[in-house]
C-alpha cells in the first residue's frame, strides 16, 4: 500500500511519564502507517504500551515527542474544541465497559452521536433502530442497559460506534468482558460492518485469538513495536467462516 492510502501516519512517537523523580517511557519512538480499510489489532500484554498508543491515536493524550496525522491533519496540535469536532466527524469508539447511559434505552444510547451532529429526532431514531436490527437487537431496542446481558450491551455499543459511519473506529479491549461464543458474535459484527462501510478499525487486545479477525497485527512490548505483520488472507478466511 502506498503512502496516499495511509489514513493514520505516526512519526517518532514517544510518550514519557514523570513518576516522582523517575521517567517512565511508555512509547519509544514509534513509526508506522495505518491504511484505509485495514482492521488492525494492536496486541500486547499488560504494560506493553498498547492502550497508551490507542489513547494517543484517538487524541485522548498528547505525545511527549513526535506527531500523529489522521486524514492528513496533525491531531496532536489541535485544541480540545478542534479535537471534539474532529472526533464527531471522523471517529467512533467501542469500549470494554460498554459506556452506555443507564437511564436511556438502547435506541436512545445508539442515537446520541447523531444528536451532536444536529440530526432530527425522527431521523436519529430511524438510524438507531436500523443499526440495532443489524446487530440482532430489535427486541431489545426499547430496553435499558440493566435489562440486557453483557453481550447485548456490547452490541448496543457497536451500533452506537457505527451509527455516524465514521472513517475510523477505535476499540479498546471490546471483548474483554465477554464469553467465547459472545466474543465471536461481537467480532463478526464489527468486521462485517467495517468491510461493508469501508472503515478502518484499530482494536487493542491482549487476546491472541483477536488476530484471526485482523488484517494486520502490531505486536507491542515495553513501548516498542516488536512485530508488524500483515495477513493478506484475512478477508478470504472471514468469508469462508460466514459461509459455514
Amino acid at each position: 500500500m502506498d503512502q496516499e492510502n495511509a489514513i493514520i501516519q505516526v512519526k517518532d512517537l514517544r510518550k514519557v511519564y514523570q513518576m516522582g523523580e523517575e521517567k517512565v517511557v511508555a512509547l519509544n519512538r514509534i513509526n508506522l502507517e495505518i491504511h484505509a480499510g485495514e482492521i488492525c489489532c494492536i496486541f500486547g500484554t499488560s504494560g506493553s504500551g498498547k492502550s497508551t498508543f490507542l489513547n494517543m491515536l484517538a487524541g485522548m493524550e498528547k505525545p511527549t515527542y513526535g506527531s500523529i496525522r489522521i486524514l492528513g491533519r496533525e491531531i496532536s496540535s489541535m485544541t480540545e474544541q478542534e479535537l471534539a469536532v474532529f472526533r464527531q466527524n471522523y471517529l467512533g469508539y467501542i469500549f470494554q465497559s460498554y459506556n452506555l447511559l443507564p437511564g436511556s434505552t438502547a435506541v436512545e444510547n445508539v442515537a446520541i452521536p447523531l444528536m451532536f451532529k444536529g440530526i432530527s429526532k425522527k431521523q436519529r431514531e430511524k438510524a438507531a433502530r436500523y443499526l440495532l436490527h443489524r446487530v440482532g437487537l430489535d427486541h431489545r431496542a426499547d430496553h435499558y442497559p440493566g435489562q440486557m446481558s453483557g453481550g447485548q450491551q456490547q452490541r448496543v455499543g457497536i451500533a452506537r460506534a457505527f451509527v455516524t459511519r465514521p472513517r475510523i473506529i477505535f476499540a479498546d479491549e471490546p471483548i474483554g468482558n465477554l464469553d467465547t461464543k459472545t466474543t465471536q458474535e461481537v467480532m463478526e459484527v464489527i468486521t462485517q460492518f467495517a468491510r461493508e462501510f469501508h472503515q478502518t478499525i484499530i482494536l487493542v487486545s491482549h487476546d491472541p485469538e483477536m488476530a484471526e479477525y485482523a488484517d494486520r497485527i502490531i505486536h507491542m512490548v515495553d513501548g516498542n513495536v516488536l512485530e508488524d505483520t500483515v495477513r493478506k488472507d484475512t478477508k478470504a478466511i472471514q468469508k469462508e467462516k460466514q459461509a459455514c
